[in-house]
């Protein structure tokens, strides 16, 4: 059974940084996706970043600029750098995974859209960002 354990979280002031990683215990596809998501109490759950193994990448709007999401395959592990932090990005933020535009047939932004797509969760970690 894969398992995502994610880690990085923390809280910090408005303008600071943090490094989010999952890591993954094995990889199931030979197309996959993986993305992070994230939810704020009482908000419903939405998504940030996402990468495809063909390279393709997503990011919501409002992280544009400031978060980059990147992959090393050797390591297992997916990364979200998150620069310029704000007081709205504060959430739990959870990284997910599932097959990839090359099994699914639909473009990673389509699979961004639908969550179910993604099969297997991490446990979530929280990002305070205090103004």
């Amino acid at each position: 059974e894969v398992q995502l354990v994610e880690s990085g979280g923390g809280s910090v002031q408005s303008g600071g940084s943090l490094t989010l990683s999952c890591t993954t215990s094995g990889y199931r596809y030979s197309s996959y996706a993986m993305a992070w998501f994230r939810q704020a109490p009482g908000k419903e759950r939405e998504r940030v970043a996402a990468i495809a193994s063909d390279g393709s990448t997503f990011y919501a709007d409002s992280v544009k600029g400031r978060f980059t999401i990147s992959h090393d395959n050797a390591k297992k592990t997916l990364y979200l750098q998150m620069h310029s932090l704000k007081p709205e990005d504060t959430a739990t933020y959870y990284c997910a995974d599932g097959p990839g535009p090359g099994i699914l047939g639909v473009s990673l932004l389509s699979i961004t859209t639908r969550p179910d797509f993604f099969d297997v969760w991490g446990q979530g970690t929280q990002v305070t960002v205090s103004s």
